[in-house]
């Protein structure tokens, strides 16, 4: 029994050599491999469009994806992170403009909210503002939906008249 181990041990690692050697290149390091370039980030000619039959492109080309970055409206970014303040941010992605929170209790309330916020265009618009709200028993009224989403589009209003008085 503890020879079977042995030769399995043995023939899988060299199988392992065999095909480390397969390579007609020497492995060298691309940092640009590693580097996510998306969105605002991407700078210069992007090596998405490389096929992997080009020079120069490698078989992580086949996970990034075309040019499909959503543009998110800062001052409702930001104007949803000040008036939703109270609740835990679990994740925050500002490349595809959701924002997901846990559990909080609202200052003066006593029930506790979650909330996820989805910005999907870069107008100062209320179509751009999707806010799911839910409670620990459940989901919330309509009406409290719409005040959340009548808050945050009134604070990105301010925070962008603010910002053209300077």
């Amino acid at each position: 029994m503890m020879l079977y181990s042995v030769k399995r041990a043995v023939c899988a690692l060299a199988a392992l050599t065999i095909l480390g050697a397969c390579g007609d290149e020497p492995a060298t390091f691309d940092p640009d491999a590693v580097v996510v370039e998306s969105g605002r980030e991407a700078k210069g000619p992007a090596r998405v469009g490389v096929k992997p039959s080009e020079p120069g492109g490698s078989i992580l080309d086949i996970f990034r994806g075309g040019d499909a970055s959503v543009k998110v409206n800062r001052y409702l970014w930001t104007a949803s992170l000040q008036v939703l303040d109270f609740l835990p941010i679990q994740s925050a992605d500002p490349f595809t403009g959701v924002i997901s929170t846990g559990y909080g209790i609202p200052p003066g309330g006593g029930r506790a909210y979650r909330a996820t916020i989805l910005i999907s265009d870069p107008a100062l618009d209320a179509r751009s503002l999707n806010v799911a709200l839910s409670s620990q028993s459940g989901p919330v009224d309509a009406d409290t939906r719409r005040a959340v989403e009548d808050a945050i589009l009134s604070r990105a209003r301010q925070l962008r008249i603010q910002a053209e008085n300077y």
